[in-house]
């Protein structure tokens, strides 16, 4: 089996190793949404690992709903990007863009805009906006023009990351966000072609995939998902049906490889008592398949030698450790993170962590 030190090609994408940063919303980009010279040095500080995955990225204004957040729906974004993505390869890096519409989860308090949603529903607790936290407003339900509408920003989004000079991009289809809400029978409460069965509720899902796939190629098009348990007020029925039915599409279009956030009932985020779907994921799906939640070196190396995953994504080990993968390596003990930072802007507790040989040094 592999080790996580080892090569992988994921579709077009050759990986030098299999540690991979997942996508971290950081909130340093301006209130345009256009991303800033300090986000270069984050980026190309964490270069070592096989593939960054950016931090979720609007594909309008109206699907931005976090502070701070990067958008790829201008020109002025694309600019913004092109030097993040040069820093990245310059240090010998692969970066994709995650392509991001938070449906109901977004506060016209960022977005100026109303809230949209597979159905008109209400996201639970609070939407962190620029005047603190807010309740959601009550999302209003798709027409079929808002839909295809907002398959043509996903399209338009995936067009300006190739521009920006991006080697692919994931689609954001996890934790509660738009396309979840159209997967999920508890927030897809339809009637029509995109609602009711489980291949109804996976047709938007598709749809998105398909128009991305047009503009990145199909090699270079990738998607998350949150396959277990209740996220941001989002579930279903019977997940397992679901997500297995969802790969089974991915492996139908062709998608290379794909990323599922799966934590346990003991994770420090979101944890949940239910089963893995990765199991039966993976008997449907041939692609790659990269794994998300709570790992340290020693179970993302288990879950390769299980053959249950292709790869690990590491989140917040990555937000405070732009060496993660030379530390896994030696297994070094890692930087700790500062929550208090996490979405404050400027460099403290963004490109300010020590790497390992400087710790030493002092």
């Amino acid at each position: 089996m592999p080790t996580l030190f080892d090569p992988v090609e994921m579709g077009a994408i050759k990986l030098p190793n299999r540690i991979l940063m997942a996508p971290l919303t950081r909130g340093r980009a301006t209130k345009d949404a256009v991303p800033t010279p300090l986000m270069a040095d984050y980026y190309a500080q964490r270069a070592t690992a096989g593939l960054i995955i950016s931090e979720a990225t609007g594909i309008s204004r109206e699907g931005l709903g976090w502070p701070y957040a990067p958008g790829l729906w201008s020109d002025a974004q694309v600019e913004g990007w092109k030097p993040v993505v040069e820093a990245v390869h310059r240090a010998g890096g692969r970066i994709v863009a995650q392509l991001w519409h938070m449906g109901r989860l977004v506060h016209d308090n960022v977005s100026g805009m109303r809230n949209i949603s597979a159905s008109a529903t209400q996201a639970p607790d609070y939407a962190h906006t620029y005047e603190g936290k807010q309740a959601y407003p009550t999302a209003y339900g798709a027409t079929l023009a808002d839909i295809e509408r907002i398959v043509g920003d996903y399209s338009a989004a995936a067009r300006n990351a190739v521009a920006a000079g991006f080697d692919g991009v994931q689609i954001h289809g996890a934790n509660g966000y738009l396309i979840d809400q159209f997967m999920r029978d508890g927030t897809n409460l339809r009637d029509d072609d995109y609602g009711g069965a489980i291949a109804n509720r996976l047709r938007f899902m598709r749809d998105v995939v398909m128009a991305v796939q047009a503009e990145a190629g199909v090699q270079r098009t990738a998607i998350r998902f949150s396959p277990n348990g209740d996220v941001q007020g989002c579930n279903d029925s019977d997940n397992f049906a679901l997500f297995t039915a969802a790969a089974i599409e991915l492996e139908k279009l062709g998608v290379p490889w794909l990323e599922l956030r799966e934590p346990g009932p003991h994770s420090t985020f979101r944890a949940t008592d239910e089963a893995p779907v990765s199991p039966a994921i993976r008997k449907v799906f041939s692609g790659k398949l990269v794994l998300n939640s709570d790992y340290d070196g020693t179970s993302a190396q288990a879950k390769l030698d299980d053959g249950i995953a292709d790869a690990i994504s590491f989140g917040r080990p990555f937000l405070a450790n732009p060496d993660l993968v030379e530390r896994i390596r030696q297994d070094a003990p890692l930087n700790e993170w500062h929550v208090k930072t996490f979405y404050s802007q400027g460099p403290e507790g963004y490109t300010d962590y020590p790497r390992l040989e400087e710790q030493e040094a002092a």
